[in-house]
């Protein structure tokens, strides 16, 4: 249906490009006039274009002159010259789509153009890359002609100042990593004074490699978080238990959902074990959880594959790139639960103080573009959650990479002794290849086979990245035998050495397919670039994860009746056409999967907004007292409407519980009595209490000044909310855990987390408003001058529950003493109900 629309209809993307070219030759035809301009005259023309933006025209208007400018600017100050197919590239990504280049084609100078021309605004633009060394690099190649220009560049990295910080986002190019743009946008919603913030509001943003960013780390959210002192003792125990059982008896594990659940008899087994009566029970919901990760560990997380350990530490392995991911920690307790598996030091679970997942941070950007070498298999996503369209640009010189079909084999062992002759062959041809492999534990198998036939050869790997540079420089040379993990596919410049050409250029080897085509194809990518020759074929088996996951039996029955040996391969378009179907298959459960992410992300989004924007009105405000009296007014109505129902008469109102209250959360004990509310209607009573509140308020503002006062607000309603915040963040995540059950019950569990949600957050402000009310009419100023102290301290930040660093701790100092009050507990009123069904409402 899709495909008959876009024959009727024409493709979106296919008449963005038509145009793109028409105004790429435009420029084109401008470069002999540039040529001719003085260098001062070409660094004349930013002054220029700001004042023609001041005057009314568009970026749009300005753009052929803009593009001509840095165009010439980047021949005289850089040596390169951008190609045609490089300027249709960057027309792309001013207009917001994605630019889908292939490697090698120079998507580093393609960005220059629209990051120039956004620039000239003076809003402040950003280039986000996958990792701080790319950040760096650029940044440092590219500064001198942006400088040649007029412009400003900034590198923000991690272990930035926040004045160092500060300066980086003041300039008017700030190159960086999604995950520090992103933190630094978390971090800046913690401050406690306007004037701490480093960030402006977020304008326009290049994304390179925008679908690993975008897509692939999608699910990741971004998280600062503080330490939770709890109990290591239950990852031991649960460890101890997994540990005792079998596969299939007592637990079942899901190879396509990637789960693990205990059979009858594996929970007979933990209730006999932790001695209790049922697993399920409300009260042992915490050691479910434990038993779950621990299961999660032992028969899902692989050694090697999933991480690695190393110097007494659980290392994760990047599943896309290959790449240890140093610092970082799996969330909801299962890296804790590895390190008890490995029998580590088991390191202290951490509380949530501020998150948001890449998809709902990257959104934010008023303009929004990126670029990659493969995101056409991706599109619909890029449509329709980001506004984006693929752009598929051209090469500059056309593409004769020979892509041979599959070679499918009945076992893995097969798979491998033909991928080791296959190399053996191309060694000995001289003709350099370069083997993808999908985790470490492959690369090492590999490694070790082509030692016992005595070749030569590097690997490539998590274990030891830090010869990365050396290992590829050499990738392309006669003989060259490279093994290496998905890393190398992304980022990575392969050069052929003397003579490679005439042997047929770079040889890519895959020994498994990736449940993501665009893995597959970034893969494939390191060879045939600028028209150079090269080949690639991919080596399977009927034991891969991917095809297993995806029912590989009857194909191995049929080899089977055919007599076919494990060594002899299948070698259809056929197959490989099936093979591409089940990685659609992936490919859409994961789309589901982050569209269902970015909904219930949504309301947290949502709630994330309005508290982020009530802080900043608090810090920007002068005086905050006219809000605070509304919440002392929202106190006083909720509190007396809740005594004096309608369906009740005077006579049985419980005015008693009503100044209980009062006098303990508002007014001094003893202060009021039943007898001054007697005869009022309700709302006589909300008016006369006001009043008195009002006098309160006064008295204590000239015993303290108004300025420090207002102060003193301040720093109470920040504090509040910070706290408040916090737990509400911990409270919509252990909902969200547990709310895919409501399934069983025929509730659609992403409509009870939109109304749950909204019942929490509205409970939320109002906890917020009594304890604000509370601290201003009972706490006393100390004399000393007033602070804003963070609530927290000990913050980590942490990428999708995976420790990147600690903050400095500081210690603070209590302002003012409060007593908490638990659900549960008697309320404090001595009505002798419980405290959430009287004034804990």
């Amino acid at each position: 249906m899709l495909g008959l629309l876009k024959k009727v209809l024409g493709d979106t993307s296919l008449r963005k490009l038509s145009r793109f070219e028409k105004l790429a030759h435009k420029i084109d035809d401008m470069a002999d006039d540039y040529k001719k301009l003085s260098d001062d005259e070409l660094q004349a023309k930013t002054p220029e274009f700001k004042q023609r933006l001041a005057d009314g025209e568009t970026l749009d208007d300005i753009l052929p002159e803009a593009f001509a400018t840095v165009r010439e600017a980047s021949t005289r100050i850089l040596g390169l010259t951008p190609f045609y197919v490089q300027i249709v590239g960057a027309i792309a990504l001013h207009e917001g789509n994605v630019a889908e280049m292939k490697t090698g084609e120079g998507k580093t100078l393609v960005a220059t153009m629209p990051l120039y021309l956004n620039a000239l605004e003076g809003k402040g633009v950003h280039l986000i890359t996958v990792n701080d060394y790319l950040a760096s690099r650029d940044a440092n190649a590219l500064g001198p002609l942006y400088n040649f220009l007029g412009m400003s560049v900034g590198l923000n990295s991690n272990g930035m100042s926040p004045e160092e910080k500060k300066t980086a986002y003041g300039a008017d190019i700030t190159y960086g990593t999604n995950s520090e743009f992103g933190f630094d946008y978390l971090r800046d919603n913690m401050v406690l004074y306007k004037e701490e913030m480093v960030q402006r509001p977020l304008n326009f943003a290049i994304v390179d490699e925008v679908d690993s960013i975008l897509i692939d780390e999608a699910r990741t959210p971004l998280i600062i978080s503080g330490n939770a002192e709890k109990s290591t003792d239950l990852y031991v125990r649960a460890n101890q238990f997994a540990r005792l059982l079998t596969e299939k008896q007592d637990y079942k594990v899901d190879l396509k959902t990637k789960t693990v659940q205990l059979t009858e008899e594996g929970m007979s087994k933990a209730e006999k074990f932790f001695h209790i009566k049922n697993l399920y029970d409300y009260s042992n919901v915490l050691l479910n959880h434990h038993v779950s990760e621990a299961l999660k560990a032992h028969a899902i997380m692989h050694r090697d594959t999933d991480y690695v350990v190393q110097d007494g530490q659980i290392v994760i392995v990047d599943p896309f790139t290959g790449r240890l991911m140093q610092g970082r920690r799996y969330s909801e307790g299962l890296h804790q639960a590895i390190e008890a598996k490995e029998g580590l030091e088991i390191q202290s679970e951490s509380k949530t103080l501020a998150t948001i997942t890449l998809q709902n941070f990257f959104r934010m950007y008023q303009k929004l573009s990126g670029m990659t070498g493969t995101a056409k298999t991706e599109e619909e996503e890029f449509q329709s959650i980001y506004n984006m369209d693929v752009i598929v640009i051209p090469t500059n010189k056309p593409m004769i990479r020979d892509d041979h079909p599959d070679l499918i084999y009945k076992t893995k062992e097969g798979k491998f002794k033909a991928v080791v002759e296959e190399i053996v062959k191309l060694y000995h041809r001289g003709q350099p290849v370069l083997v993808g492999t999908v985790a470490v534990e492959t690369s090492e198998l590999i490694s070790k086979l082509l030692k016992r036939r005595g070749i030569p050869h590097n690997v490539l790997n998590a274990k030891n990245h830090a010869s990365e540079a050396e290992i590829i420089m050499n990738a392309g040379q006669v003989g060259s035998v490279t093994i290496a993990t998905n890393m190398a596919g992304r980022g990575t410049d392969i050069k052929l050495g003397e003579g490679v050409v005439e042997l047929g250029g770079l040889f890519i080897l895959g020994t498994e397919r990736h449940e993501s085509r665009r893995i597959d194809n970034q893969l494939r990518g390191r060879s045939g670039r600028q028209g150079d020759p090269g080949e690639s074929r991919f080596y399977l088996s009927l034991e891969d994860d991917l095809m297993r996951r995806f029912g590989s039996d009857k194909m191995k029955g049929m080899m089977e009746r055919l007599g076919m040996h494990d060594d002899q391969p299948i070698e259809s378009k056929i197959v490989s056409r099936s093979v591409e179907a089940a990685q659609r298959r992936v490919e859409g459960n994961n789309f589901d999967a982050r569209k269902q992410l970015l909904k219930f992300d949504d309301v947290m989004r949502q709630q994330r907004e309005i508290i982020y924007k009530e802080r900043m009105e608090v810090m920007e405000a002068k005086n905050v007292r006219p809000d605070i009296e509304d919440m002392i007014h929202t106190v006083i109505e909720n509190l007396i409407k809740s005594h004096t129902p309608d369906n009740e008469v005077p006579e049985e109102w419980d005015l008693s519980s009503v100044i209980d209250y009062l006098n303990a959360k508002l007014f001094d004990v003893g202060e009021l009595s039943v007898k001054d509310l007697d005869g009022l209607d309700p709302e006589e009573m909300i008016e006369m209490l006001e009043k008195k509140a009002r006098e309160r308020y006064d008295e204590k503002e000239e015993r303290f000044t108004p300025e420090r006062m207002r102060e003193f607000e301040r720093v109470i309603l920040l504090r509040t909310v910070d706290t408040k915040w916090m737990d509400h963040i911990d409270a919509m995540e252990q909902l969200r855990e547990g709310i895919y059950l409501r399934a069983y019950g025929q509730v659609d569990p992403y409509r009870a987390y939109q109304i749950e949600g909204h019942k929490m957050f509205e409970e939320m402000i109002g906890a917020i408003e009594e304890e604000v009310v509370n601290f201003i009419m009972k706490a006393e100023i100390r004399e000393e001058p007033i602070q804003r102290e963070r609530v927290t301290h000990g913050l980590q930040v942490l990428s999708g529950g995976q420790d990147e660093g600690d903050a400095p701790k500081k210690k603070r100092k209590p302002f003012v003493r409060k007593m908490h009050v638990g659900r549960n507990d008697p309320c404090p009123c001595g009505s002798g109900k419980k405290y959430k069904n009287c004034h804990g409402k």
